[in-house]
């Protein structure tokens, strides 16, 4: 069965987390993508830019979206908690076909969204149809346990990654991004061993993982998609290590994915390109 378009509101809406880093001036195909997903020339595309300091950064991507054929773009200055109960912002929401979190801080991202009403309508916006982008610190924060920090470049230890709650689009995934451009691999694997149940999703830059409502995800973009299974694990020394300490994680799997190959979140399965007779390509977006 092909994936809901935007107005099909009886099927979730894509959830769609990009590792940063995005080109922005060539091909843009993400965003060409996102853009497609949302309605094209009909669409309503609601940047929030919560996570940036910079001002520039909605009207960056407002830029971007309205230059790719996006019929409106409204970008939500939103800065402090207070502002998530203005009512323009509510009414934006409603009227949005596609909704974006850029990147930034997501711990800013949280904190200043995070338990708010705004919160709560953006997840039945997604759960209605709507299409939810988020670039590096915005892909991060779309899932039920964040990736709130950790250094990249160590192996998996006690103490090697942050969690904090995210705003819950899924709570299939955990997600990590800029992922092999700062060497994550690590931390990624801290945080599934926290839950085996969770599947960590390793986004690099210039990549995306367009999860759509059947839980099945295709990467587009000119990186790879790591993607960690612990739900085999059959020993972690995780509950009793030492602050700092080595860590011990044995029957991991472990899948990287290029452009093009998909991966069932229900099934934990994999599939390279054009191998997964069942699903629909996503629409392609004209050059």
């Amino acid at each position: 069965m092909c994936p809901a378009s935007p107005s099909d509101k009886t099927n979730r809406g894509f959830i769609i987390p990009i590792g940063g880093g995005e080109d922005r001036v060539k091909e843009m195909q993400i965003h060409r993508r996102f853009v497609e997903l949302s309605g094209g020339p009909d669409a309503f595309i609601v940047v929030i830019p919560t996570a940036s300091m910079l001002d520039t950064t909605g009207e960056e991507y407002d830029r971007i979206f309205s230059g790719l054929g996006a019929g409106h773009v409204a970008v939500m200055p939103i800065s402090r908690r207070t502002d998530c109960d203005n009512p323009e912002f509510a009414r934006l929401l409603d009227k949005a076909t596609g909704i974006f979190i850029t990147g930034g801080n997501q711990l800013r991202l949280s904190a200043i969204l995070g338990g708010t009403p705004l919160v709560t309508q953006i997840r039945r916006r997604n759960a209605s149809g709507v299409p939810v982008a988020g670039t590096s610190a915005g892909a991060s924060i779309m899932s039920e346990h964040m990736v709130a920090g950790g250094q990249g470049n160590e192996a998996p230890a006690e103490g090697a990654v942050a969690l904090a709650p995210g705003i819950g689009l899924t709570n299939a995934v955990i997600i990590d991004q800029h992922f092999t451009q700062r060497n994550r691999l690590g931390r990624l694997l801290t945080a599934s061993s926290f839950n085996p149940f969770l599947i960590g999703l390793g986004i690099d830059e210039d990549t995306a993982a367009f999860i759509g409502p059947d839980d099945v995800l295709e990467v587009i973009g000119s990186g790879t998609v790591t993607l960690v299974d612990a739900s085999q694990m059959t020993h972690s020394s995780m509950w009793d290590a030492k602050p700092g300490e080595a860590l011990t994680l044995l029957g991991l799997r472990l899948d990287v994915l290029g452009e093009g190959c998909r991966y069932d979140l229900k099934a934990r399965i994999a599939y390279p390109p054009d191998d997964h007779p069942a699903l629909c390509t996503l629409p392609i977006a004209e050059t």
